[in-house]
């Protein structure tokens, strides 16, 4: 029985899925300076046949999966994004620059809807990507997440925070007018976008896929609507393994 181990190394989590084709076998999540419990959690798995890897998070992050996959025969494939993949086409003016985890996400994104989406990632940092109705991808942009707007306010104003406040269309205290700001500006930039993209295509495109773990903090307060999909970036990173498995077949 043929394993494919699907990796996605955020800035704060490192997500895996263990999957037999197309099925999810086994899945973990753990903070980035967590790879005891990460070593532990893999030598329970069966050996995979391929590994394949989204990091973003740094030199220091590849070299530590690369040690604790080190035990496995299977080489890691580390993801870089590319001109054209799985249906997409990159139009990034240096396709090797988007991040892997964006392709992954943008590959599993159109994958689902097979038209033109917005593609949406929340977690450390939040991206909306743009997909056409033939799979180029048209561009995106990043920003800050939640948490990462937050810390910035404390960390580098002298705003006084007491607690996490809660979203309010009129906010009357500071922590509350903190957290709405965020809501607010991170929600906006996703409905902007969307026009952006709409105006683009020269129709009302109703396509939205959302997720990361940071998604449940925004969806409440989003005017549109949204698909949710787990572990978009590992759905990608499988996708991308099966047709590179298809292409050596062939050659």
């Amino acid at each position: 029985m043929s394993h494919i181990l699907a990796i996605d190394s955020g800035n704060t989590f490192i997500k895996w899925g263990l999957y037999d084709h197309c099925d999810l076998v086994f899945q973990g999540k753990v903070k980035q300076n967590e790879s005891a419990i990460l070593a532990q959690a893999w030598k329970k798995l069966p050996e995979p046949s391929d590994i394949i890897v989204s990091n973003v998070a740094g030199d220091a992050a590849q070299k530590k999966l690369a040690e604790l996959c080190s035990s496995w025969k299977m080489k890691l494939h580390w993801v870089a994004a590319v001109q054209q993949q799985c249906g997409v086409r990159n139009f990034y003016s240096d396709p090797g620059q988007l991040g892997s985890d964006r392709w992954a996400a943008l590959v599993a994104a159109w994958n689902h809807e097979l038209q033109a989406s917005l593609v949406i990632n929340i977690g450390t940092a939040m991206t909306v990507d743009m997909l056409s109705d033939s799979g180029d991808f048209l561009g995106g942009i990043i920003l800050p997440g939640p948490d990462l707007m937050f810390n910035v306010l404390k960390t580098h104003t002298a705003i006084p925070c007491a607690e996490l406040g809660k979203f309010d269309q009129l906010p009357v205290c500071t922590d509350d007018a903190i957290y709405s700001g965020v809501i607010h500006s991170l929600v906006g930039a996703i409905e902007r976008m969307k026009q952006v993209l709409c105006t683009h295509l020269g129709y009302s495109m109703q396509n939205c896929i959302i997720s990361g773990g940071a998604s449940s903090l925004i969806l409440p307060h989003l005017g549109i609507q949204a698909k949710v999909v787990d572990n978009l970036v590992l759905e990608g990173l499988l996708l991308i393994a099966n047709n590179q498995l298809k292409s050596a077949m062939l050659e």
